[in-house]
């Protein structure tokens, strides 16, 4: 299956690029601007692709390795949009000794994209997290908001389903 993060074009609209340009002028001059524009870039975005950070570099007058080095670091921040539900399995240790890894297959298989990737129609994204928080729950997913515990691969499409 051909990776479709690649496939997605940037799609930012004019909107959002003055809202970003926004943000950057309320925050040019403080010190320490660069994480809170990031922020409200990922807000405004979802995810910071490789134009945005472009401007937000051009436009503090920093270098695009300082913030694509910000942006690698923190795990906050994605490169990658994210579908419009985004489901993160936990492969914490608690989660994966008790088959969060086969719970991450069998999503990977019923939504039809690869971990860290997005469903060709944008529906979903499927991530892999270290800690939801949920332990006594585990194996544990979310989807957006929602939390999933004590999943049995025999549970996935039906969970799944909900969200189509």
């Amino acid at each position: 299956m051909p990776n479709l993060i690649t496939l997605i074009p940037f799609q930012g609209t004019k909107e959002q690029e003055d809202r970003l340009r926004e943000a950057i002028e309320r925050h040019k001059g403080e010190p320490g601007a660069t994480m809170p524009v990031m922020q409200e870039a990922q807000e405004i975005y979802g995810y910071l692709p490789e134009e945005v950070q472009v401007i937000i570099a051009e436009e503090l007058g920093v270098p695009l390795t300082e913030i694509y080095g910000i942006s690698s670091f923190y795990a906050q921040f994605t490169h990658n949009p994210k579908g419009k539900h985004k489901i993160n399995v936990c492969l914490g240790t608690a989660c994966y000794v008790k088959g969060a890894g086969n719970v991450l297959d069998k999503i990977c298989e019923v939504v039809g994209c690869e971990p860290g990737g997005i469903t060709e129609d944008g529906l979903f994204s499927v991530d892999a997290t270290r800690c939801i928080g949920a332990c006594g729950l585990a194996p544990v997913m979310m989807i957006d908001e929602d939390v999933y515990g004590r999943l049995t691969l025999d549970k996935i499409q039906g969970i799944i389903d909900k969200y189509r």
